[in-house]
């Protein structure tokens, strides 16, 4: 495997283990990484509490939410053995109440680092651009 389709499939992981509710997979999936979004928090068990903390999980333990990414930009230094990324999302969820329907459009900025053979997330920086309704999604 490529180093960028080592990164694509971390970048395509997570949003995998967002939308199936599995905050502890994000958690160790980030765990050597710092996380900014509406908060900055680094390592795997601050990752997962916070994700905890903050998405709405339902009855059948997902957000309820299909995360498409696209607009892969990515830059590898395979000589440092580090890597940068920038791409897009669309959040997409659905209730029994509440028809199918973007809540965000955004873009992630990460760094990346490879150790030994494995890359791994050092940082991911989560911006929303446009923000449809997510009440349904994130707890205030």
């Amino acid at each position: 495997m490529t180093a960028r389709e080592a990164i694509e499939t971390l970048i395509l992981t997570y949003a995998e283990l967002v939308d199936a509710g599995n905050f502890d997979g994000v958690g160790a999936l980030l765990s050597q990484a710092t996380y900014a979004g509406a908060t900055t928090v680094t390592g795997q068990e601050a990752i997962t509490q916070n994700f905890h903390n903050t998405v709405i999980r339902y009855a059948d333990g997902t957000p309820r939410t299909r995360h498409i990414v696209t607009n892969f930009l990515i830059k590898v230094d395979e000589q440092a053995g580090t890597a940068t990324s920038r791409s897009t999302f669309t959040a997409y969820q659905s209730l029994p109440d509440f028809p199918l329907q973007p809540i965000a459009v955004g873009h992630y900025d990460d760094t990346f680092t490879r150790i030994s053979a494995t890359w791994q997330f050092t940082t991911r920086q989560v911006t929303v651009d446009l923000a449809g309704t997510l009440t349904h999604h994130l707890r205030t």
